[in-house]
């Protein structure tokens, strides 16, 4: 979805959280994104991971948390930053309240469309990256693809994969999880 700005203001999360009841938005450097609902696919896709995630984490006894879209993120101490990313992981319960997750999760999936790819791999990939996520992945449906960005050099030393829906992609968080999406979708 497109940005918007009046003349030369900056919006706060504040103009966020008092949407009308159903409108989505998110918010990056003072910059409102509309946000359209998500398709079948997408939201298949989302619910196939998260399951998979909270699964693997509660069969394991894993402290991480799983949150599906909508869920806010408050990236940065400053009120300009509000995301909504697809599924987000968080493993440190400090982090987490009734409004959402301040701070850096430890894993973000943002599963991709026509109108938000260039955000989800510019943008958001910076802003994660700075903020502290340990592991970033973009999830393209149309291609068949999933991008692995890893950003904490504890967690491997390839920086940026790629893979296939028909590969296993195994989160760096948790390697012994094996996520084929072409099983699910």
């Amino acid at each position: 979805m497109d940005a918007f700005r009046t003349s030369s203001e900056e919006y706060t999360t504040e103009y966020i959280e008092n949407l009308p009841e159903g409108k989505r938005a998110e918010l990056i450097d003072g910059i409102v994104y509309d946000m359209s609902a998500p398709g079948t696919l997408h939201q298949r896709i989302v619910m196939r991971i998260s399951q998979k995630l909270a699964n693997y984490i509660d069969e394991n006894g894993g402290k991480c948390e799983v949150f599906p879209a909508p869920f806010a993120v408050y990236l940065a101490e400053n009120n300009k930053n509000y995301l909504e990313p697809d599924i987000t992981v968080i493993c440190d319960p400090d982090k987490i309240d009734e409004k959402g997750c301040h701070g850096a999760p430890d894993m973000i999936i943002e599963v991709t469309s026509d109108s938000t790819y260039k955000r989800d791999m510019g943008i958001k990939l910076f802003k994660y990256r700075d903020a502290g996520v340990r592991e970033y992945w973009v999830i393209n449906p149309k291609l068949r693809v999933t991008t692995v960005n890893i950003f904490d050099e504890k967690l491997g030393e390839d920086n940026i994969a790629q893979y296939s829906f028909d590969e296993e992609v195994s989160p760096a968080i948790y390697p012994g999880l094996k996520i084929r999406l072409s099983d699910h979708v």
